[in-house]
């Protein structure tokens, strides 16, 4: 006998069934009317056609808009895919690009100071180190524009130290020979005037020195 539970549960399950317009001897599947694209708002299957109704309006639409057909193919040879002066091509012909990518083409050429007669490499006067402010590359031993040139020479003229009298370990302004300059070690000596004073200073507060070295003294 059944429970209330399944009393319930089977009434509610008719009335579902009841509900559905898809039964056994109606079943839907791929061959029923309502999944076939026969010219309604359900199906969509193929048959002579393909989509619900919707679906066929929108694609015919958007075929008549379409001015490319089996007829005017586009592609590579197609007229609007060619530059022939107007805004929709750029294949290349005799030109390359639209009559805009053209035009500004041209117009920056315009504005180049090098073309194909004369073009800028390291051999053109504006790569060069002639005296002005555009070329920079060696030439008859000179480097960089003028103002690099006269920022150089400022810069030269400024050090102490010049060809005949370059700087190294053995120069007086390395060495230590009393002045604020030289630290390397001479007769003994090591340090900047500075350095030297105060070293001296420093030693001379010291109470242990040569004669009285710490710990090995006697105390008075």
């Amino acid at each position: 006998m059944p429970t209330q539970l399944e009393i319930i549960s089977e009434k509610q399950r008719q009335e579902h069934l009841a509900r559905n317009i898809y039964v056994e001897k109606n079943g839907y599947d791929s061959t029923h009317e309502n999944a076939l694209s026969t010219g309604d708002e359900k199906g969509k299957g193929e048959t002579d056609k393909i989509g619900s109704s919707v679906d066929i309006q929108n694609r015919t639409s958007n075929i008549n808009k379409n001015i490319y057909s089996n007829q005017n193919v586009y592609g590579l040879n197609n007229p609007n895919a060619l530059s022939d002066g107007d805004e929709k091509g750029k294949g290349e012909t005799t030109t390359i690009g639209s009559i805009t990518d053209i035009n500004t083409r041209s117009e920056l050429l315009s504005r180049n100071i090098y073309n194909s007669v004369r073009g800028y490499s390291v051999s053109n006067p504006n790569a060069l180190s002639d005296g002005d402010e555009k070329g920079k590359g060696e030439n008859n031993g000179n480097v960089g524009s003028l103002t690099d040139i006269n920022t150089r020479t400022e810069l030269v003229n400024r050090n102490v130290y010049k060809d005949n009298d370059s700087y190294s370990r053995l120069h007086p302004n390395a060495l230590s020979d009393g002045d604020i300059k030289g630290k390397g070690e001479v007769n003994n000596q090591v340090g900047s005037s500075v350095d030297i004073n105060n070293r001296i200073e420093s030693v001379s507060r010291n109470r242990y020195g040569i004669t009285r070295n710490y710990p090995d003294f006697i105390w008075n």
